[in-house]
């Protein structure tokens, strides 16, 4: 089992003397900036000037920099910038103002992961990452309570890198919820596997090969959109809130029947081998090349297929029926 830390294993006081940047104020460098401040951390915020993150920070009460200027100023260096992003900003920004003592601080291990950063030995690398979105990290802050976060340690140079990176889940109040060891590897590997075989790449694909199945059979695609799109978030929060067991004692016998019945002949033999087949090409990089090799190129296969999704019928249906669902734009 996992070790989970809490509010008694991490002291605050090592990190209320020292200053941290957060390069990115993104959704989860807004949220993660705020509570470092609020706790009492001296927080400095790197974002691009003129762009609508730079102005909030502006609003929230920062004075934005650049990269560099962030870096060169931090004891501790947290970077939020996308995963893409990450390496150009590190090699540019922040390497050149690293010197023992300092500490990288991630929230995703992909970049160190597929060695796109190669820190100096002579710096802590560590990874502290909400298990949510920044807002819910900053809301869950301010009710007083705490996101549970994943704590891991890439290189400990100065023999305090995991009190370090406790110190820092404390002063966004993740140790009020529970701060789950793990290593950058299994934090990366595990990732992306759930983006790409469950929670995006599988649901959205399982969603609209749904839609299809009905659509091709003669059904209306407004029946269709209700049955296989906007009903799955009902299941999912009941899966969330009470687990898969739970969620099956709270939907009907025969919705009970049919998911223990026909869901293991979606789900099945050959479906689970290319889940491995997924997972071996996230653990020997050839994923992570396949992406940066996209990136570099300018993102034509990315752009192409994303066209195609925004093109599908299930998107202009989606599009007018939650226009009838008004209480729907607050999630927007």
């Amino acid at each position: 089992m996992a070790k989970i830390y809490y509010d008694q294993d991490a002291d605050l006081n090592l990190i209320k003397d020292k200053t941290i940047a957060i390069i990115g104020y993104g959704i989860q460098g807004r949220g993660q900036a705020l509570c470092l401040k609020d706790s009492g951390c001296k927080v400095i915020v790197s974002e691009l000037s003129g762009t609508p993150n730079y102005e909030q920070a502006k609003q929230d009460g920062f004075n934005p920099v650049g990269a560099s200027e962030a870096a060169k100023a931090a004891d501790i260096i947290q970077i939020l910038t996308q995963d893409h992003a990450q390496a150009l900003v590190y090699k540019k920004d922040i390497k050149p103002n690293l010197r023992k003592g300092k500490a990288l601080c991630f929230s995703h291990g992909f970049n160190i992961r597929f060695k796109q950063i190669k820190p100096p030995k002579d710096v802590d690398v560590f990874m502290v990452a909400p298990k949510g979105p920044g807002a819910l990290v900053r809301r869950m802050y301010e009710e007083g309570k705490g996101v549970p976060s994943l704590v891991a340690v890439f290189q400990d140079a100065s023999g305090q890198a995991k009190q370090l990176a406790l110190a820092y889940a404390k002063a966004i109040r993740s140790t009020r919820a529970g701060v789950i060891e793990t290593t950058f590897e299994e934090e990366t590997e595990t990732d992306l596997f759930g983006e790409q075989a469950v929670l995006c790449g599988g649901a959205t694909e399982l969603i609209k090969a749904g839609f299809d199945t009905l659509i091709e059979a003669g059904y209306q695609p407004e029946i269709a959109y209700f049955e296989v799109l906007h009903e799955l978030k009902l299941i999912t929060d009941l899966v969330q809130e009470y687990g898969i067991s739970g969620m099956r004692r709270r939907v009907s016998n025969t919705a009970t029947y049919g998911d223990l019945t026909r869901g293991p002949m979606i789900i099945n033999q050959k479906t689970r081998k290319t889940m491995k087949k997924i997972l071996k090409d996230i653990k020997s990089g050839k994923f992570a090349r396949e992406w940066i090799k996209e990136n570099k190129k300018g993102r034509p296969n990315f752009n192409k297929l994303i066209q195609e999704g925004d093109n599908h019928l299930i998107e202009k249906v989606g599009k007018d029926l939650r226009e009838m669902m008004p209480w729907m734009k607050k999630q927007s």
